[in-house]
């Protein structure tokens, strides 16, 4: 840059002027800064506006959105970087004290590397929003640990990035960036020990989001314990409970935990065992499964499975009666239970059923 400068002023005229306290003076280099700093200031400007007008017409035309983000990231582009840049070169005619030309310097790199940064982060936040960020469902909202595994993916580019950018920061100002490295390196390795619990949570959670064992919103039993996923975080995933208090479990323990996710049952079974009295009729007795079959052809949304007499009960003619609720709700489960159950009453109550409950029958005979 200082023998582009230097042949700028060679080709240059000498422009003297006379001035108080100063005396005779050369104003080329004055004139050429003043003239190179508005230049490429304007230039800068110029050059943006029209691409950015380019960009904007072009992607009218296409169905693609990679020309959208393009236009994102160059509208993101600083005004005080670019005249920051223009200042630094115009700068370059005179020979500044070596403190004040560093200091210029670094600002500068800085500018340009955090700019840099900046314009990468667009794409980078694109990328994860295009292949993350997906409506699983079917709903037409993006499923929210998809959302928090693309935050992630972003928040770690972004230390990536930054961290080469001060390398290269430090590297153009002639710092030796070897032992940093090899130090970061080292440290790298101390902090990836002391903070094993915390990067096996940041894994798990990716590994959670790759392979959906669950998602916001899902019913899940952990252990003893169960309730509703409400966020998965970084970390910790939080499931509130049906009793109402928060439970926070780490990411770790869930993915080597045995998880059972009721969010996806299609549908639920349900079991029912009832017994009638010894008293009932041979005839009654045989009409029961008739009964219990033409109550579920009613109740919508369930079906019957299996009904039988099963066995001679104590004090009981007992019968086995197995169905499916077709909704995982079990609430639905619930109300379609009731249902038969208050049906099958009013049957019996109709033909003179009686249900059995524990009787003992005791015989006292006499003696002469």
């Amino acid at each position: 840059m200082e023998s582009l400068s230097a042949n700028v002023l060679a080709a240059l005229p000498e422009l003297l002027a006379t001035l108080p306290y100063f005396g005779e003076i050369n104003t080329t280099p004055y004139i050429a800064a003043v003239g190179i700093f508005i230049g490429l200031s304007v230039l800068f400007k110029v050059v943006l506006v029209v691409l950015l007008a380019r960009l904007r017409h072009l992607s009218t035309k296409t169905t693609t959105d990679v020309d959208d983000v393009i236009i994102a990231a160059l509208s993101g582009v600083r005004t005080w970087v670019y005249t920051l840049v223009s200042l630094y070169i115009a700068l370059q005619f005179f020979a500044l004290p070596n403190t004040a030309d560093k200091i210029l310097t670094a600002l500068t790199l800085f500018a340009v590397a955090w700019q840099a940064i900046e314009i990468a982060l667009c794409f980078v936040e694109y990328g994860a929003m295009r292949f993350l960020e997906k409506d699983e469902d079917g709903d037409g909202e993006v499923d929210p640990n998809a959302a928090t595994a693309s935050h992630m993916v972003t928040l770690l580019a972004r230390i990536a990035l930054w961290g080469f950018g001060i390398i290269f920061v430090l590297s153009n100002l002639g710092i030796d960036v070897t032992s940093l490295i090899a130090g970061l390196g080292i440290g790298g390795i101390a902090i990836a020990f002391a903070l094993q619990g915390v990067l096996s949570d940041l894994f798990a959670s990716f590994s959670i989001y790759a392979d959906k064992p669950f998602r916001i919103g899902d019913y899940v039993v952990i252990g003893t314990d169960g309730g509703t996923v409400e966020k998965i975080g970084v970390k910790t995933t939080r499931i509130r409970t049906l009793q109402g208090e928060e439970l926070v479990v780490s990411n770790a323990e869930l993915t080597t935990a045995r998880v059972q996710n009721f969010k996806k049952m299609e549908e639920r079974r349900g079991a029912v065992q009832f017994g009638v009295t010894y008293e009932t009729s041979h005839d009654l007795v045989k009409q029961i499964n008739g009964i219990v079959e033409r109550i579920f052809e009613a109740i919508e949304g369930a079906r019957l499975d299996r009904v039988h007499f099963t066995a001679f009960g104590d004090s009981a003619l007992l019968f086995d009666v197995v169905f499916y609720v077709e909704s995982a709700a079990y609430a639905d489960f619930l109300d379609r239970q009731q249902q038969f159950n208050f049906e099958l009453m009013d049957k019996f109550a109709e033909l003179g059923i009686e249900f059995a409950y524990p009787t003992q029958m005791v015989y006292h005979k006499a003696s002469a």
